[in-house]
């Protein structure tokens, strides 16, 4: 009877321990399955941040050559601008340049007309 209690106990005892072992494997299988899950959850959000950051850097350099472009662009704007200026300045100094030797020229045609008619009339009296 001790005998038969003893295997009983021990038959128990290995039915518990093949349970629990069996219960481990079990437990470490969902681990390893919702640790995988979790992974490959955060591996997507990984993988769409590198994406979106590769478009990021991509557009960032396109905005930066774009942006030199512009510049250059607005240089040689600039440039054209001042030189329509100076031309506009010059035609302003040659207008008043005309307007000066055309007073001059008057001056001058006064001063012959004045000598001519001085000429006539003492050639006359």
């Amino acid at each position: 009877m001790l005998s038969r209690l003893l295997k009983e106990h021990q038959a128990k005892q290995n039915e518990r321990k093949e349970l629990q072992e069996r219960r481990r494997r079990e437990a470490i299988a969902a681990a390893t399955c919702l640790t995988e899950a979790m992974v490959d959850h955060l591996n997507v959000g990984v993988a769409q941040a590198y994406v979106n950051q590769r478009k990021l850097d991509h557009e960032v350099k396109t905005l930066q050559v774009q942006a030199t472009q512009f510049s250059k662009q607005t240089a040689q704007w600039i440039t054209m601008v001042e030189g329509f200026n100076q031309a506009l300045k010059e035609i302003g100094d040659v207008e008043n340049w005309a307007r000066s030797i055309e007073m001059d020229m008057r001056t001058i045609a006064t001063a012959l007309e004045y000598v001519h008619k001085g000429q006539l009339q003492s050639a006359s009296s």
